[in-house]
């Protein structure tokens, strides 16, 4: 019985690590949208929020948050960036730039990079500022690539900066007039992807020198100029974006050409697309999310939101889509069926799009407060396994093999005991 026990019991420990170990994919969320390809994605498990807490600045917060080991950084239309203690929103330190900050920071290497009144360089640990560049108001989030930043900004211009020193190194102007470039600028392959008010037109430049190598212009919308503020993701050599036209749109990221486009009940505004696994999800103010088959453009789900519109970013992690809305609410909604998993109201609308690490979702709202969301898993979720241990999932699991290791050992021992009877 001694050996049925430590069996059953060194098995039943294997099967509690195995439950208890969360299998995190990722440690930081970096830049608006993850990274600089735009993908929004990064890994599946089912979380529902236990507890928060909050950080009252002096403006909405429509400034998505970066999250770089352990520490928060994100604007507020108070004109500062601020960067709080991820555990437990206690702040860190502030810097106030020239304007409000809607712009969405970047941390690589220990800087602080975000748009407001020009482009600031920021020391991460500190708050001290590195360096300005002066341009018009930038609400466009820098991507930032191989020490080089670009960014869009309100006068029509695409920047591609050094990283080090903030000189310029090239900058575009739209061809149709100067036309704001609210969109963030995607950056892969030796490519820059964004949107402008440039009569709706979506570019791609050369990232050395800036040169433009196609443009592609959307449709019309009935009571607007032609606008692009979404930002684009670029996955498998497809540039994927929403427009004022209604439309989302898939081009080839190589020479443009349109792919496939899927028509949305009303425009598509700030809301920027997410790509993960062939799918592609991205809001819209006729108050859906959508997933896309990211191939075809066919709708796989919606999900309608009370009454608002969706200009929140959507962020997917490890199976679940969070996402903001006008009704005041982030959702985390399940990737593959559109099924709502919770909701969590803050006190104005979230246009904010949200960052996820750790099974923390940190976003912000217009009520003027950065939330931290702390999601903790509703079910038992998959184990991370080691390789010197056996893929169990739970305890029901291992019911067969327990019961067929507890006969084989009494069949032993009723043998044992039969001979040795025989034996007297």
């Amino acid at each position: 019985m001694k050996t049925l026990a430590t069996v059953t019991s060194t098995i039943t420990i294997i099967s509690l690590l195995s439950i208890v170990t969360l299998p995190f994919a990722h440690a930081d969320w970096p830049m608006f949208r993850y990274d600089p390809t735009h993908s929004g994605a990064v890994g599946n498990l089912t979380y529902a929020p236990t507890q928060t807490w909050k950080y009252t600045t002096d403006g909405k917060v429509t400034s998505s948050p970066a999250v770089v080991d352990g520490v928060v950084y994100v604007g507020s239309l108070d004109a500062n960036v601020y960067a709080l203690n991820a555990a437990n929103g206690h702040k860190i330190w502030n810097y106030t730039t020239g304007g409000g900050v809607s712009s969405s920071p970047a941390v690589v290497d220990g800087v602080v990079y975000v748009g407001s009144s020009g482009v600031y360089a920021l020391n991460a640990s500190t708050g001290t500022k590195i360096w300005h560049y002066n341009t018009a108001i930038t609400s466009s989030s820098p991507a930032v690539v191989a020490g080089v930043l670009y960014i869009g900004t309100s006068d029509g211009n695409v920047y591609a900066l050094n990283a080090t020193n903030g000189q310029k190194i090239w900058s575009y102007t739209t061809e149709k007039g100067h036309r704001s470039v609210y969109s963030s600028p995607a950056v892969t392959n030796g490519m820059v992807y964004f949107g402008s008010w440039d009569g709706g037109d979506i570019y791609a430049l050369n990232a050395s020198n800036g040169q433009k190598i196609w443009n592609y212009t959307t449709g019309d919308y009935p009571r607007l100029d032609r606008h692009v503020d979404s930002s684009p993701a670029v996955v498998d050599g497809v540039l994927y974006i929403g427009a004022w036209d209604n439309n989302v749109y898939a081009l080839n990221a190589s020479n443009g050409q349109r792919i496939w486009k899927y028509t949305t009940g009303d425009y598509i505004e700030d809301t920027s697309p997410a790509v993960v696994n062939g799918v592609v999800y991205i809001g819209s103010n006729d108050r859906n999310v959508y997933a896309l088959n990211a191939t075809n453009g066919i709708k796989i789900w919606t999900y309608t939101i009370n009454g608002s519109a969706v200009d929140s970013s959507p962020a997917v992690v490890e199976g679940i889509v969070y996402v903001g809305s006008c009704d005041l609410n982030v959702y985390a909604l399940n990737a593959t069926t559109g099924n709502k998993v919770w909701n969590y109201t803050t006190g104005h609308a979230v246009s904010s799009s949200p960052a996820v690490v750790d099974g923390v979702v940190y976003v912000g709202s217009r009520d003027f407060n950065v939330y931290a969301i702390v999601a903790e898993p509703s079910t038992s979720p998959p184990p991370t396994v080691s390789p010197t241990i056996p893929e169990f999932t739970s305890l029901s699991l291992l019911a067969p093999l327990i019961a067929a290791i507890t006969t084989m050992l009494f069949a032993i021992r009723r043998k044992r005991s039969k001979h040795k009877e025989n034996s007297i």
